[in-house]
């Protein structure tokens, strides 16, 4: 797989994410094979919204390697999550993952969905 350098990277994971990642990929049969893709599809209540799903490389992704994982970002994609971080938290309250991305002009309650500038 090809990767990048994680000043390169479209999106960088932090630790707790990356560690979230390989557990949930370790407890998957298959998931040797697989990759954290991120995307972005229309929907939700802000326009856009973000989504995750393990999943194996495709021939036109931009594929990074983040603390051990390989990130997937297909093209589309990439234009609207450049330079985000994937943070991870297991509290109790607005625990899970989440997407911090610099180039949301406005981010929804939920934290799926967001808004661009332009």
């Amino acid at each position: 797989m090809e990767t990048t350098q994680q000043s390169d990277a479209v999106v960088t994971l932090t630790e707790s994410a990356a560690e979230e990642v390989r557990s949930k990929l370790a407890s998957d049969p298959q998931g040797a094979a697989k990759g954290l893709r991120i995307y972005v599809e229309k929907g939700g209540c802000s326009g856009l919204q973000y989504g995750m799903v393990f999943d194996e490389k495709r021939a036109d992704d931009l594929a990074q390697s983040c603390l051990g994982v390989a990130v997937l970002v297909d093209p589309f994609s990439a234009d609207f999550v450049r330079g985000s971080v994937v943070d991870f938290s297991d509290a109790l309250n607005g625990g899970g993952f989440k997407i911090t991305n610099p180039q949301a002009a406005r981010s929804c309650g939920c934290g799926r969905s967001f808004e661009t500038g332009g």
